[in-house]
């Protein structure tokens, strides 16, 4: 499955999910487009996959910026009756196709592969060719919130439920080193009255500790702060990609050191 000779060195960034904080990933690609670090793979799970197919595709990260702090929650939301989730996830099939201008995996700039959960046997899938915005849908389609995505007979979620931080997807590529993204959870420290808030408190907790067990396999971990900021904070994108930014700003020395690029 390897994507590259291992005995080359090939960098890869892997771009963790998170919804609204995962737009973090923006201020990265900003810093990273602009220190022109040569990248060989790109990898990403949940909103990571479609921020990262459309930098791979060649979509500039100023380019996102704009298009994130412009989005409200009403491009997204479009309520199902339905048993399977609360989103009928047509208005995200539109924001992906907005974000890679219905382009294909053959036409990446950058070589590119996204992970998917397959919810009836919880294995982890690895794409790097189908149908790049079908794939990027189950890609971001966290159960209960969308429906399930059906490809090749499976039914497909959210790559972040299994690899909240696909660095080992892109060593599985053949990456020989990786800069992760570790975007985090959020846990509220407080009072909790209701069952969503408990939901979303748990969910918070097991995330953290998937992100900070996978992210201890890249090489270099850029993480933004995002203090108190949660998965629907959409409103706050200019500083979510601000925090991102000034990270990976600080990571940049190190970057420069263990990627052996000046």
């Amino acid at each position: 499955m390897p994507l590259f000779n291992r005995n080359k060195e090939k960098i890869a960034l892997a771009l963790g999910g998170g919804a609204a904080r995962g737009l973090a990933n923006i201020g990265v690609l900003k810093v990273l487009d602009r220190e022109k670090v040569p990248l060989d793979l790109i990898t990403g799970s949940s909103i990571g996959a479609l921020i990262g197919a459309a930098y791979g595709l060649g979509m500039h990260p100023e380019e996102m910026e704009e298009a994130a702090i412009k989005f409200t929650w009403d491009e997204l939301a479009d309520f199902s009756i339905s048993r399977m989730s609360l989103l009928k996830g047509k208005k995200l099939e539109n924001i992906i196709e907005q974000f890679t201008d219905n382009k294909a995996f053959k036409d990446m700039k950058i070589p590119f592969g996204l992970t998917t959960t397959n919810i009836e046997t919880g294995k982890e899938l690895i794409y790097t060719d189908g149908d790049l915005q079908k794939l990027i849908k189950a890609s971001c389609s966290w159960p209960g919130f969308f429906p399930p995505v059906d490809i090749e007979k499976k039914k497909l979620v959210d790559g972040g439920i299994k690899n909240s931080i696909p660095v080992r997807c892109a060593r599985e590529l053949g990456a020989t080193k990786v800069i992760a993204v570790h975007i985090g959870f959020c846990i509220k420290q407080g009072k909790l009255d209701n069952l969503f808030q408990m939901f979303m408190q748990s969910i918070q907790i097991l995330g953290k500790e998937l992100d900070n067990y996978q992210s201890k396999e890249a090489d270099v971990i850029i993480e933004p702060a995002l203090f108190n900021i949660d998965q629907f904070a959409f409103n706050q994108a200019k500083r979510i990609i601000d925090d991102a930014v000034k990270a990976t700003e600080r990571a940049m020395p190190e970057i420069r050191k263990k990627m052996h690029f000046h």
